[in-house]
């Protein structure tokens, strides 16, 4: 058994130039950091003692004769990708709802290709892990994805990540003074706005829309020198809160879809509370919203947003890690045969000696993988 942890993710700046549409012609550069809340898989292959092949628990309970039956779309594309024939179970739970903004669905492919990985005896590095994920995602299953929370989840901590134009990409940690980092953090809300959505629609009308809106993508881009600039060097951090109001006025100007009313309302909410900028995370149209505020504004801010869940995080630098690895006690040969003839049924009271019934056919899984 193998047990997988994958932060999740909060996006600040240049979200939107890590699509391909943008960064093969223009190149690309993210501000992020990985948060204290996990997405966890446990794998396995499955012991010779069940009818199924696999079983995969996520909000659903799925056992299938073969892995192409898979209905979750990232299990059954990694299972594919590893083109093993043994049967594994997986199980999935996560610290935060998924489809909200915080990077969910790579930290669960970015996790499960670290643990198959590890349970086929191989150790992942960080760019392996984020490379074949962004191929999952994006190239297996088609996607309207970006590489960001690929590479966020995989490698963790506080980074400018810059895509190259050829799609080779480079993390560098944003080094800085532990007291100034903490001081970072402390300005910093996330709320939960009850709101799930699937990133890759949302996603699909703002790439269709990035060719024409090359002075808009232009600003997100250099938003994250500024920002990295302010954190680095200047002695206001409320700079840091300005450009996310910046940037948040730049994304709304992309597609109607990134912020609806709702959304506009608790932005407004927050700002006039006390908040000097924030972002909601993610591709839009729901899911988790980020605000900058001095520390002494937030008991008002939280006042204001009291129908929204807060969320309390911290940065974390750890990015996908195995966690616990246990090999397995069965022999290949164990995993492999399928026919059971050595559990064949006996008849009620029957004697040790007596002659052992065969099963009847529609119990038994049929011949050897």
């Amino acid at each position: 058994m193998i047990i997988s942890r994958t932060p999740y993710r909060i996006s600040f700046f240049g979200g939107g130039t890590d699509f391909h549409t943008w960064y093969r012609e223009h190149g690309g550069a993210v501000l992020s950091t990985s948060i204290n809340h996990y997405c966890y898989l446990t794998c396995r292959f499955l012991p010779p003692f069940f009818k199924e092949k696999s079983r995969i628990v996520w909000s659903q309970v799925e056992k299938v004769m073969d892995n192409s039956e898979i209905v979750h779309p990232s299990v059954r594309a990694v299972l594919q990708y590893f083109s093993g024939d043994k049967g594994v179970e997986v199980n999935h739970t996560g610290d935060l709802p998924a489809r909200a903004g915080l990077g969910s669905s790579s930290a669960f492919t970015v996790g499960l290709l670290n643990a198959m990985n590890g349970l086929h005896g191989r150790m992942s590095n960080k760019r392996e892990l984020a490379c074949e994920a962004v191929h999952i995602e994006r190239d297996v299953l088609k996607e309207n994805v970006g590489v960001q929370d690929q590479i966020a989840t995989a490698y963790g901590g506080f980074n400018k990540i810059t895509i190259l134009q050829n799609g080779d990409f480079a993390v560098e940690p944003v080094i800085l003074p532990q007291g100034r980092m903490q001081e970072l953090q402390s300005h910093f809300l996330l709320f939960f706005t009850g709101v799930s959505r699937t990133s890759s629609e949302v996603a699909k009308e703002q790439v269709a829309a990035i060719g024409n809106k090359k002075v808009e993508m232009g600003m997100l881009r250099a938003l994250v020198d500024e920002a990295l600039d302010v954190v680095s060097y200047a002695k206001d951090l409320n700079e840091f809160g300005r450009l996310l109001h910046e940037t948040w006025k730049v994304k709304r100007s992309l597609s109607a879809s990134i912020a609806p009313q709702f959304v506009d309302e608790i932005y407004d909410r927050a700002r006039t509370a006390g908040a000097i900028g924030g972002k909601l995370l993610g591709a839009g149209g729901g899911g988790f919203m980020l605000f900058f505020a001095p520390p002494e504004r937030h008991p008002t801010i939280k006042k204001a947003l009291q129908d929204l869940l807060w969320v309390p995080f911290a940065f974390e630098s750890g990015g996908s890690s195995i966690i616990f690895y246990d090999p397995s006690a069965y022999s290949v040969d164990t995993y492999t045969r399928r026919d059971f003839y050595h559990l064949q049924e006996r008849q009620p009271g029957a004697k040790p000696q007596d002659k052992v019934l065969p099963l009847a056919p529609k119990n038994r899984i049929m011949t050897m993988l």
